[in-house]
């Protein structure tokens, strides 16, 4: 019985659903025991795999992303959300992130601006340790998956089947968490109950929100299938999730998302300090004892 499903997030190609298991699993096992659950085991936790869906064949004319530069980044997707999240980082850390320069603008597309904002995001407690084609991989897949509708139907029909009769809470992290949203709400049949977001960028105006499916209405996305719980969980220094209230974006009336801030550490949009975080799950074991 998996009664657990956890979405992946961004730059995962080169793993998969198995070597993905053991980490995810241990961390939201360890995150369970500190709200006091142990019963759970690894198996009551399975993991929706899609990251091979953004692998490039070892035949194809096309530059790895492990050879990623600034000069890389010229669509005017990735461009706009490098800047948001630029003015972001700046934003959270002033006294560590520069300010958007003067010609950082949406129309700005050359290599020196894109190339200031990678440098300005890695003075960032979210970039402190990673590398340029890091932040250049989720742009770049984050794009594919909005605007390409034959990566969208691949990646969701990996996810439907993930998803078993005895799932009944889905985690979602970072792009995870907007896929396990479109699955939801394109499948309010499932008997999943509990919906938990990780780091998640559906807030990102323009960019992300305006472009779900289903679309938003009123400034107000559609509430996700047959969910009755939703929490959304991010470091406050996560400057992929952008937004960091999706309580104003998602309800029904009835129902509304709880927004809660935790502390990361220097891995603000690691997936595993998510699900060690006690209130992670304290989220996930409410919806484990949940009623089907």
């Amino acid at each position: 019985m998996s009664a657990i499903l956890v979405v992946h997030g961004i730059g995962k190609q080169y793993t998969g659903s198995n070597s993905l298991h053991g980490s995810v699993s241990a961390a939201l096992l360890d995150g369970l025991h500190r709200a006091g659950v142990t019963e759970v085991k690894p198996d009551n936790v399975r993991v929706a795999f899609y990251g091979h869906l953004f692998r490039s064949p070892g035949t194809a004319p096309t530059k790895g992303d492990l050879a990623y530069t600034h000069r890389d980044v010229t669509e005017p997707f990735e461009i706009d959300l490098l800047l948001h999240w630029w003015a972001e980082a700046h934003r959270i850390e002033p006294d560590r992130v520069p300010p958007l320069a003067p010609t950082g603008t949406s129309k700005a597309t050359t290599p020196q601006t894109v190339q200031r904002a990678l440098y300005a995001l890695s003075r960032s407690r979210f970039l402190a340790r990673a590398a340029d084609r890091f932040l250049i991989g989720i742009l770049k897949q984050l794009r594919l998956y909005l605007t390409t509708p034959t990566v969208r139907e691949r990646v969701q029909a990996e996810i439907a089947a993930a998803v078993t009769a005895d799932t009944r809470v889905i985690v979602g992290h970072s792009l995870g968490s907007i896929v396990a949203y479109e699955a939801l709400c394109a499948h309010p049949e499932w008997p999943i109950h509990t919906f938990v977001t990780l780091g998640s960028p559906l807030g990102i105006p323009n960019l992300v929100f305006e472009r779900l499916l289903p679309e938003p209405q009123l400034g107000r996305g559609s509430w996700p299938g047959n969910v009755k719980a939703w929490t959304n969980l991010c470091d406050r220094h996560d400057v992929v999730a952008l937004n960091k209230r999706l309580a104003p974006l998602f309800n029904d009336g009835e129902n509304v998302v709880r927004d809660v801030l935790i502390d990361n550490g220097w891995q603000a949009h690691a997936i595993e300090p998510h699900l060690t975080a006690a209130e992670t799950g304290k989220v996930i074991s409410e919806g484990l004892r949940m009623a089907p």
